[in-house]
């Protein structure tokens, strides 16, 4: 039950470590799993194959510093080092290649390099300030092109001259500007100005014959008009086409609330602005404008065409508001509810790996695709653009009665520059999918499993994926051929965090992990075979703990959903099952998998779990309904109550742990942050009684004041659909409290305002209720960083359960 480092890991570490020889750890205590996580180890982060695909880069934490350090490794070998500022000015960054191979280029330091893989010369490309990115090459491999902000600009491999691909004026032409009657008047008065006139005009004739017949000149500006700004441009690989992303200049965001710090370096109390919450301004709507650099024209692209975009998905809710609102005499509100004629678009954004961007331009340019999102966030479109009409053509339109997955929206074009490929959730389960623009879908994939990840290999012939085919808790790395055909396993972690291939396709560098390993890196043959560990980056004093092996278990649900799967955490001896107390951890982020054979986001959770082992708990950590891993009906369960079907999960662990581990119905103690601390509210006040205990960290309490991305997905907008709201905030619950709780949250916390806490403190304090704690942070944003604010909150959660889940007569909670 118990699981130490895995052997492979134990045999090599490019890292110097400590002697091997460590003195047997002594019982768990809160000073130690609290501390400086520094002591555990560090995870790898952020690999990436050189230029030559010869050696392996990532990067470290360093120990007492938020510095990462930057270490090469031979793959071949398994030698390694870290690289010092004068290497790492050297170093290759990640690399993207012309389609020839003949040319890589890469930002290192905010600034662009190109290489010649044939001789090895670098070249860095620039030298500014500012930071450029998104290196790509041209179709036809004679000009790199790469972004600083959403300016583009072109570099001549061949004259080493870069220029700006397009010149963006969010302005009206001042040359435009056609008279009025007054100035028609002057005009025909004077014949100065008339000169003058015929002046200008010839210049700006003459700069077009001159653009026209020297490709070198700088292009001409392109008036955009003052009302929009850009917030995403993309150009063609061919260089003809650029794609513009904009939304109203004046658009405004809604009023802000404000943080205030309490402790500043100033001496006196800063409030600062957060987040706007849900409802108070809808996102700003997108719209889309192709530019023809070639013939410098502009044309708009509508979204009017979209199928279903004038449909309203929330009628029926629409009408039973309005009709509310109308019964109470708000007919001004009842009015601003009226649907839209045409629902406003976003694109899709990319997200933080680079993954799953809006814009995908196939290799030669002759091929554009956008993903959209409707506002209401019910609808994904892609579409492909008609280049010659100036138009979007719809795709595929994926419609969800509840809310379109953050998740599984990545999608691009195969190599022949004319097949799309992209993810959807349409049968309830992420899966791969091409399609010809004038032709059908075909699913590449199917299954009750997750397809996430996919890479296409360079030669076309491979989608590489990461699934969760063989159980929901175990990862790996599968590949099949482009035209469809049998997955096939590549790797064998089942914690398999993430994976890149090397230049030639050969190799796959891979990020594994298990739940006391932090990631770690290995290689192996793309197509399968023996890995070659080439980290250890976990240290002795963390290793040689006897940590206890969470076990993977199938929870029944008395409700109809099937099965819950949820990590058991108990003592190694299950014989003295006499009755015992537990603790139920909630994990955070709803949408969020916990339940797997990888490291968690909750290692120091995990070690307190193993400290309340200690103590004599057993502890149960559950993937209740909303979480990710399990397809589209389980994380939309949630919708319209939060807290519901998630709270049903959670009792029927509870039920589990009584039936099955010796636990007292009595004696069961709840936690978690974020979410996991909303979901303790929403277990003591909706279910009075059922649990001993219950710490809330860091909890949304009213959802009105959360932001709009995450909640309106879920809710919808406050206005729009307050029933949902009411359904779904702890607050409106308060007057259930019974069994005591304590709450704590980061005073600086700009994610789940620190005022969610404190208002919900004040219903209890005026409902004259007993037993409810609250403990303050004033150092601490949403994620705690420092190790005493780790250890406070930590220890007055411990002494919670010890006075109130386990019979500890001497424990007192502290205030």
């Amino acid at each position: 039950m118990r699981r130490l480092l895995p052997a492979a890991l134990v045999a090599f570490a490019v890292l110097p470590l400590a002697a091997a020889t460590v003195p047997a750890p002594g019982p768990l205590d809160l000073e130690t799993i609290m501390a400086n996580p520094d002591w555990i180890g560090q995870a790898v982060e952020s690999p990436y194959w050189s230029v030559d695909g010869r050696s392996l880069y990532y990067s470290l934490k360093r120990d007492g510093s938020p510095v990462r350090d930057l270490y090469k490794v031979d793959p071949a070998s398994g030698q390694g080092e870290k690289l010092d500022p004068a290497a790492m000015a050297q170093a290759d960054g990640p690399a993207v290649f012309d389609r020839a191979h003949r040319h890589a280029a890469f930002i290192l330091h905010g600034d662009v390099f190109v290489v010649d893989l044939a001789s090895g010369r670098r070249q860095q490309v620039t030298s500014t300030p500012q930071k450029e990115s998104a290196p790509q090459f041209s179709a036809d491999g004679r000009v790199l092109q790469y972004r600083d902000g959403n300016d583009w600009y072109s570099y001549d491999l061949a004259a080493g001259v870069a220029a700006p691909a397009a010149v963006l004026k969010f302005a009206d032409d001042p040359q435009a500007r056609q008279p009025d009657d007054l100035g028609e008047l002057q005009l025909k008065l004077f014949k100065t100005l008339r000169d003058i006139k015929a002046d200008k005009q010839a210049m700006r004739d003459e700069d077009k014959a001159l653009d026209a017949a020297d490709t070198g000149r700088a292009p001409q500006p392109f008036w955009l008009g003052g009302k929009s700004r850009a917030i995403d441009t993309e150009l063609s690989p061919d260089g003809r086409w650029m794609l513009v992303v904009t939304v109203p200049k004046d658009h405004a965001k809604g009023e802000a609330p404000k943080v205030n710090h309490y402790v500043t370096d100033s001496g006196y109390t800063e409030p600062r602005d957060a987040r706007t919450y849900v409802g108070r301004n809808d996102p700003a709507a997108q719209s889309l404008l192709l530019l023809d650099l070639r013939d410098h024209r502009q044309y708009p692209l509508k979204t009017d065409t979209l199928p279903g975009i004038k449909d309203d998905p929330l009628k029926t809710i629409r009408a039973q508001t309005v009709a509310a609102l109308e019964k109470a005499g708000k007919a001004d509100q009842a009015k601003a509810l009226k649907a839209p004629d045409v629902r406003a678009v976003r694109i899709i954004a990319r997200s933080e790996d680079g993954g799953g961007g809006g814009i995908v331009w196939s290799d030669d340019g002759s091929h554009l695709a956008v993903q959209l999102r409707a506002i209401d966030n019910k609808d994904r479109w892609i579409a492909s653009v008609d280049f010659g009409r100036h138009a979007l053509v719809d795709q595929q339109r994926l419609h969800d009665d509840a809310w379109i997955n953050w998740n599984f929206n990545d999608f691009g074009w195969l190599k022949d520059n004319r097949t799309l490929w992209y993810m959807s959730e349409e049968t309830g389960w992420s899966q791969l999918y091409t399609k010809t623009p004038d032709g059908k879908a075909r699913a590449l994939t199917s299954g009750h499993y997750e397809v996430s990840h996919p890479l296409l290999s360079d030669d076309g012939k491979w989608f590489y994926v990461r699934t969760n085919q063989v159980a929901p808790y175990s990862y790996d790395v599968y590949r099949l051929p482009v035209g469809g055909g049998a997955l096939s396993r590549i790797t064998n972690y089942q914690g398999m965090d993430d994976f890149k291939l090397s230049p030639d396709g050969s190799r796959l560098a891979v990020l594994h992990s298990s739940p006391y390993v932090f990631a770690q890196l290995a290689v192996q043959p793309s197509g399968g075979g023996a890995a070659r560990e080439l980290t250890n980056t976990m240290k002795p004093a963390y290793t040689a703990h006897d940590w206890i092996a969470p076990k993977i278990v199938e929870v029944p649900s008395s409700h109809g959903a099937g099965v819950i799967y949820a990590k058991y955490y108990g003592p190694a001896d299950e014989s003295a099952a006499a009755s015992r107390p537990a603790v139920i951890f909630v994990h955070g982020a709803g949408y969020l998998q916990d339940v797997t054979l990888s490291s968690t986001y909750y290692f120091r959770e995990q070690m307190f779990h193993n400290l309340l082992v200690q103590q004599g708990y057993v502890v149960l950590d559950m993937d209740y309904r909303a979480s990710e891993g399990y397809g589209r009906a389980w994380r939309t369960a949630i919708y319209r109550q939060m807290g519901h079907p998630e709270l049903e999960d959670l009792l029927d662990g509870k039920a589990w742990l009584v039936k099955n581990h010796g636990v007292d119905a009595k004696r069961v103690g709840i936690y978690g942050g974020s979410y996991g601390g909303f979901m303790t509210e929403m277990a003591l006040l909706r279910a009075p009684g059922e649990f001993a205990a219950g710490a809330a960290l860091r909890a949304p309490s009213d959802w009105t004041s959360y932001n709009d991305e995450y909640t309106s997905n879920i809710l919808n907008d406050p206005q729009l659909d307050p029933a949902a709201y009411r359904t779904s905030s702890p607050i409106e619950f308060a007057a259930n409290l019974r069994d005591p709780l304590l709450i704590e949250h980061g005073l600086i916390d700009d994610n789940v305002m620190t005022s969610d806490s404190i208002r919900l403190y004040q219903r209890f304090i005026e409902l004259h209720k007993h037993n409810f704690w609250i403990s303050l942070y004033p150092m601490e944003r949403h994620a705690f960083e420092h190790a005493d604010s780790w250890h406070d909150e930590y220890r007055r959660i411990d002494e919670l359960f010890n006075t109130y889940v386990k019979p500890v007569k001497q424990a007192v909670v502290g205030n």
